[in-house]
């Protein structure tokens, strides 16, 4: 028998399992004061800053500044647009994209820009978790995550990971690009850790309900067989709770219904699926518990907010640019995206 709260802790465990970035960019940027960058906004997708040299500012729309010194990492969650500045009263700059850059590969450039002042080195990357469960896990951090390479509360890993990508980038190699991406990875995902080991990450939201003995049960049920023939009968039995209190319990700790939510995980499963496998949206109906294609097609529509047959064309179209060796969408890739 499992001691209590066993069980919880293996679905916290398993969850935070799934925190595998894809479609990362990154970008070196060297800057000279003055200087000011504006980060546009992308869709459904992390960006980070790491100071590796001197010193800059943070603004997201509406808020106060935030300094980053060397050592310090800032994490922008949900896809926000923001500036990076060399001083905080600072006007906005030109967007990182439509600047001039060096692109050493389809994944990674050198950007250099300002003035004749004092130098500041980052490296900025955009990242995304397709995961279903990654991408819940995303929705419960704050607009900014900061981690001070400084303070006590920062954690060792984060420190440590820290340390290696500025000595990579101070002393540049052959394939030192390679070991600094890879190590960006390791430091995203460590960040996030540190944050959900805190007693804030802890209660917030979908984390919450992940906690909750009888909501966390039927959420991992969900998670295991999404397509079973599940209906909201089924799940409170799951929970071992009347269907009133289980409705109202799970859209309490969730923040949406049962089926809302139960439509919205498969569907953003079958998104990852199909950007990740050579796989038919007939397939996909099938094993995630559709009728028909066209039931399964108009609910993917809805809640991805396009259709299965955009996404495999995106898949190939991606996959066509990295075997011409075109930079990547990122920071300092031109897009449509980031109109």
């Amino acid at each position: 028998m499992q001691a209590p709260g066993t069980e919880v802790q293996d679905r916290l465990a398993r969850a935070l399992h799934t925190l595998r970035m894809r479609s990362t960019f990154y970008c070196h940027a060297e800057l000279t004061d003055p200087w000011a960058l504006e980060m546009p906004a992308i869709a459904d997708s992390v960006s980070f800053h790491v100071v590796t040299a001197g010193t800059c500012w943070l603004r997201l729309p509406g808020d106060e500044p935030i300094e980053v010194r060397a050592g310090d990492l800032a994490l922008v969650p949900h896809g926000l647009g923001h500036d990076l500045l060399s001083e905080p009263w600072a006007g906005p700059g030109p967007r990182v994209d439509l600047l001039p850059q060096q692109y050493l590969s389809a994944n990674y450039s050198i950007l250099r820009y300002g003035g004749r002042g004092r130098a500041a080195q980052l490296i900025c990357g955009i990242v995304s978790f397709d995961d279903p469960a990654a991408r819940e896990l995303i929705r419960t951090l704050p607009a900014v995550l900061f981690v001070g390479g400084d303070t006590v509360s920062a954690a060792s890993s984060v420190r440590d990971t820290l340390r290696l990508m500025a000595g990579e980038l101070s002393h540049p190699q052959p394939g030192g690009e390679a070991v600094a991406t890879r190590l960006a990875d390791i430091l995203v995902v460590q960040a996030i850790r540190a944050w959900l080991a805190t007693e804030r990450g802890a209660t917030a939201g979908w984390l919450r309900a992940l906690r909750d003995d009888r909501i966390g049960r039927v959420l991992e049920s969900i998670h295991d067989d999404p397509g079973r023939d599940w209906s909201v009968d089924r799940l409170a039995r799951a929970a071992t709770m009347s269907r009133s209190s289980f409705s109202a319990r799970f859209t309490e700790l969730v923040g949406e219904a049962p089926v809302a939510y139960l439509t919205r995980w498969r569907m953003n499963l079958a998104h990852s699926r199909l950007l990740e496998e050579d796989i038919s949206a007939a397939r996909l109906a099938t094993e995630l518990g559709y009728q028909s294609e066209a039931a399964f097609n108009r609910a993917f529509t809805r809640v991805v907010g396009r259709t299965p047959g955009s996404i495999r064309r995106q898949k190939r179209s991606s996959l066509a640019r990295q075997d011409s060796g075109a930079p990547a969408t990122g920071p300092g890739a031109r897009s449509d995206r980031y109109g």
